[in-house]
């Protein structure tokens, strides 16, 4: 019994020797043949819901987390302001519109004037022609004693009164000639004006469509942050909508990692929260610049003190069956991504 006893020891301990060593070869042999990483997470499309114009919430149509279908009716601001506008606008581009067929009605009747005018010069041009050839008969009748010398005089008075009307007949057509262009250029100011108002009648009615906001596409609302009768200004986010069809995965591999790696090639996922699904993927592209050059501040290693970290380079990856999958799939979930080495 004691020299079994003494062999149970020896035994245990080269057990647990042997197991050690086991999982011990497993593991070194896999991180030399794998590349793995745990600085990953499953991505979507997440669009933000803003308005395009300021306004009360009038109606608000959905939930949070509520399921919607592109171009589904979601929200409805306040339009009484805008179709109160639009009225006044209509009224002034009516009243604009007034002014431009008076202004047209005033062009023709200067027109109608003016031929009046030129009527009045040929008249007054044939008395004048009358009057002279009356006043130089008369003086050769006064020269011969036929005629008196009132006879004379009145046909000389005749004479300088048709050269008067022929004058003033003269100016009247140079005043009437002058109006026409005054007006023509009231048209164009009118019909300028009415462009103007027809544009902002334009661009209050497009103001209008965007008092009512259509979902962009199919997927999920995120959590809402507004409320019926909440004023909003034009850029607020008021949610988002996450794409619950479309999903990839980005992995963040170090840079001394994506020398096995590339386009085309098999990946093994497992999502932490559901890690007995076995899943796989394809590295569909590897970025060309690591993830600190696209930070808010990315780091100059040619200024301060420099200290070496080791860079990740992000590798967008494509989930293989994702139809199978996208009842767990959740954008933001954390996975680990293993490519072996070959």
């Amino acid at each position: 019994m004691s020299n079994k006893k003494k062999l149970i020891k020896p035994i245990i301990f080269g057990t647990i020797l042997l197991t050690a060593i086991y999982f011990g070869y497993k593991k070194i042999n896999f991180s030399l043949t794998h590349e793995t990483t745990d600085n990953a997470q499953i991505e979507t499309q997440i669009m933000p819901i803003l308005p395009r114009t300021s306004g009360y919430v009038k109606t608000l149509m959905v939930q949070d987390f509520d399921s919607v279908s592109i171009g589904q009716f979601l929200v409805e601001l306040d339009d009484a302001e805008l179709q109160s506008q639009l009225a006044e606008m209509e009224a002034d581009s009516a009243q604009v519109q007034a002014d431009i067929a008076n202004a047209k009605a005033s062009v023709q009747n200067a027109l109608i004037s003016l031929k009046v005018n030129k009527g009045n010069i040929d008249v007054a041009n044939v008395k004048m022609q009358q009057a002279i050839n009356e006043y130089n008969r008369n003086k050769n009748l006064f020269a011969d004693q036929a005629i008196t010398q009132k006879q004379l005089d009145d046909s000389k008075y005749g004479f300088e009164t048709a050269q008067k009307v022929f004058s003033n007949a003269q100016n009247d057509l140079t005043a009437a000639q002058s109006k026409i262009p005054v007006l023509e250029s009231l048209v164009k100011k009118s019909e300028a004006m009415l462009n103007v108002k027809s544009t902002k009648i334009a661009e209050t009615k497009l103001k209008l469509t965007y008092t009512k906001i259509y979902a962009p596409s199919n997927g999920k609302i995120g959590k809402k942050n507004i409320t019926t009768g909440q004023f909003v200004q034009a850029g607020t986010p008021l949610f988002a909508i996450v794409n619950d069809s479309t999903y990839w995965i980005t992995a963040n591999f170090k840079e001394d990692q994506i020398k096995n790696l590339y386009t085309g090639k098999q990946v093994d996922i497992r999502i932490d929260a559901f890690p007995n699904e076995k899943i796989t993927g394809t590295i569909e592209s590897i970025s060309d610049a690591t993830g600190a050059k696209f930070a808010l501040l990315p780091p100059d290693n040619s200024s301060g003190n420099f200290v070496k970290v080791s860079q990740r380079v992000p590798v967008k990856i494509k989930i293989n069956e994702i139809e199978k999958y996208k009842s767990i799939l959740r954008a933001g979930l954390s996975v680990f991504v293993t490519a072996e080495i070959k």
